[in-house]
């Protein structure tokens, strides 16, 4: 199933294009997928970057309690990690925190699919572009192009960080458990 979600992404002129309609006919189905451990294995074995930063920012938007219309960009995944909330179907019966650490999960997850997206090389920025196109911008060594909403500082990532920590530390009433700790250093 992923090699061919791959490939659909791949063969169309425009992945960004078939990436985003394959995403919003699989979206639905992920949100009914049961369990994290499901949710996650499906994620993780995407062989389609671009595919899984698609499901992923259809699954924050989705959650985010102040939608966006940033496209896709580093501010975006800031915005996401500001204002998304932590509640998927079927996770009624895990704990809170678990919740807070499936999000962190995903959105780290967002963060290196679009890193790669963007940054890849040898295909650094091209995986936009269709194989013909991607082929001669790989051989003419043109950089990626990174868009206004990328230039971000450190200080707006540990401003958000600090935000989503005075939102947990109201939900939670407790100390954070390793995994989260340990999943926002790796944001960070």
């Amino acid at each position: 199933l992923q090699r061919m979600l791959s490939l659909a992404v791949e063969v169309d002129k425009s992945p960004n294009c078939s990436s985003c309609k394959i995403a919003d006919v699989i979206f639905p189905f992920i949100l009914n997928i049961p369990l994290r451990s499901q949710r996650e294995v499906f994620l993780n074995t995407m062989e389609s970057q671009l595919l899984r930063c698609k499901l992923l920012e259809q699954l924050f938007q989705h959650s985010c309690d102040v939608p966006t219309t940033l496209p896709l960009s580093l501010a975006k995944i800031l915005h996401f990690l500001s204002y998304s909330s932590v509640l998927l179907p079927y996770q009624d019966e895990t704990a809170t925190w678990q919740r807070w650490d499936e999000m962190l999960e995903y959105l780290n997850l967002l963060l290196m699919s679009y890193q790669n997206v963007i940054l890849a090389f040898p295909l650094a920025g091209h995986l936009r572009s269709s194989l013909n196109d991607r082929m001669d911008l790989i051989i003419q060594k043109v950089k990626p192009r990174l868009q206004a909403d990328d230039d971000i500082s450190q200080l707006d990532v540990q401003l958000k960080i600090q935000n989503l920590i005075s939102r947990m530390q109201q939900v939670l009433e407790q100390p954070f458990p390793l995994q989260i700790t340990e999943k926002l250093h790796l944001f960070q």
